[in-house]
């Protein structure tokens, strides 16, 4: 990617450090450098205050990246990360399903059973959202819907849409499985 060549390019054009770029884009300087070193990609927002602060456009920000980002959206790693969404999708639901059968004909047995599927299922939806970062999947859509012609808003209300639905997957599954395992229990040992 050649985004952070391009911010350290403009950056150095008007003589700004790293902390100066940050306060005026509202980030950290840790995230300037991450930025300019590769290790993660600006979101359709800083992208937009980058390009108003360097006084060029969004197509000359990005210039290059374009096309490996179209590349890294079709990639066998989304198609990886798509596979282990379903798979999260299917252990929860043998989550769900699975508890009171385990317990009932199982006793304890099936508890630990059970506790095995959930730190599985707890596994999954970690390396989910790992896959989700480190491929900056969401970054690039995002991207490529605005150069589209996509409104920004409507790209905005996409993010908050996508960035809690894992989170309260996560958190919905877990609060579920520990209520169902708490009926289960009491059901068992009454």
């Amino acid at each position: 990617m050649e985004i952070g060549n391009q911010i350290k390019k403009y950056r150095g054009k008007l003589n700004w450090s790293q902390e100066t770029l940050a306060e005026k884009a509202y980030v950290s300087r840790q995230t300037v450098s991450n930025w300019e070193n590769g290790k993660s990609y600006p979101d359709i927002h800083s992208l937009l205050l980058l390009g108003k602060l360097f006084n060029i456009s969004l197509d000359e920000l990005v210039k290059g990246d374009v096309e490996s980002m179209k590349k890294e959206i079709e990639n066998n790693d989304v198609k990886k990360f798509n596979a282990m969404a379903w798979l999260l999708t299917a252990e929860y639901i043998a989550l769900a399903v699975s508890i009171i059968p385990l317990i009932k004909y199982l006793g304890w047995l099936g508890g630990v059973i059970w506790g095995i599927l959930f730190a599985v299922s707890m596994f999954t939806a970690v390396n989910v959202e790992k896959m989700k970062k480190s491929n900056n999947i969401q970054t690039y859509k995002e991207i490529r819907a605005f150069m589209e012609g996509k409104p920004l808003d409507e790209i905005s209300a996409e993010r908050i849409k996508s960035m809690s639905s894992p989170l309260v997957k996560v958190i919905c599954g877990a609060v579920f499985g520990f209520i169902t395992a708490a009926v289960c229990a009491y059901l068992f040992f009454k």
